[in-house]
């Protein structure tokens, strides 16, 4: 049977006492988390670019606490280090000249980062591929970013599942998910950051869809969430009732296709992540 899990992006707010923590519960909140939902998103060690010469892996202690914070049939996604999936260092300006990641898709790199995770491998449900968009300074188009990915992909072994998620909205079209089917790669959809709405993406390719997906609720407004929250995260502040609906339907649609589904909450999609999973399991009741 097909596996259904959903659960938040993070879980290290103090204002989700009263919703998911208790009063007492320790700074480190995962033990407690885990007693209401069965995945967690970590994205923390997706910012490990500092410099060319200074990268940032995961620290084995804080791999080895979250893995003995969860019961055994939990699971994490887990985004994959941006040393490894930009394509260029960041800029502090337009002006500056871009300069490329020499680390882009390095398979040493890679199998670092992975190795660094053993100690949480069997609890992990997919790995996942986060680019940023792609100028035509920094990518030609979809073929080109087709044909210097895929070589990496090709390479990778089966012990991990997978996943890529874009933000280039021109590169959603079917030579992508024919990449993402020829290679056993799970697609990630991304609900804000100037993406299409899922459902209409969903509706288009979904019979490209026959392995694990990832649905990523996020806001549109980052900057605009947490200044109407001041990042207190218990609260619906912006309800979006009616694309709830449409993203319930898309799940129903998903696990009737028996394929293993992860949906991820942010905080800044509504207000408050375990809020707005409540609202999604109610809607699907």
């Amino acid at each position: 049977m097909a596996i259904f899990r959903i659960g938040t992006c993070s879980w290290k707010y103090d204002s989700w006492k009263g919703i998911i923590y208790s009063a007492k519960a320790e700074q480190n909140y995962l033990d407690e988390y885990s007693k209401h939902f069965n995945t967690v998103e970590i994205d923390q060690w997706f910012w490990s670019l500092l410099s060319e010469k200074r990268i940032i892996l995961p620290k084995e202690t804080d791999v080895k606490l979250y893995a003995d914070s969860v019961p055994d049939d939990f699971k994490f996604t887990i985004k994959i280090p941006n040393s490894i999936t930009l394509t260029h260092f960041y800029r502090k300006n337009n002006a500056e000249p871009l300069k490329e990641n020499p680390h882009f898709l390095d398979t040493g790199l890679f199998n670092s980062f992975t190795d660094s995770l053993k100690s949480m491998s069997d609890k992990i449900g997919v790995l996942m591929f986060q680019f940023e968009y792609l100028n035509k300074q920094k990518m030609s188009g979809l073929d080109e970013f087709i044909e210097r990915v895929e070589p990496f992909f090709q390479s990778l072994d089966s012990t991990h599942t997978y996943g890529v998620e874009l933000r280039n909205p021109n590169y959603l079209k079917k030579p992508f998910f024919d990449l993402l089917e020829r290679n056993n790669l799970s697609m990630v959809f991304l609900q804000g950051y100037f993406m299409p709405n899922i459902w209409q993406t969903f509706e288009e390719h979904k019979d490209h869809l026959s392995t694990t997906v990832v649905i990523r609720l996020h806001g549109g407004d980052r900057a605009g969430m947490e200044e109407k929250t001041n990042k207190v995260w218990n609260k619906i502040v912006e309800p979006k009732d009616e694309d709830i609906e449409k993203v319930r339907r898309m799940i129903y649609s998903l696990r009737r296709k028996e394929v293993d589904l992860y949906v991820n909450v942010n905080n800044h999609y509504e207000g408050s992540a375990p809020l707005t999973i409540e609202k999604i399991k109610r809607q699907g009741e």
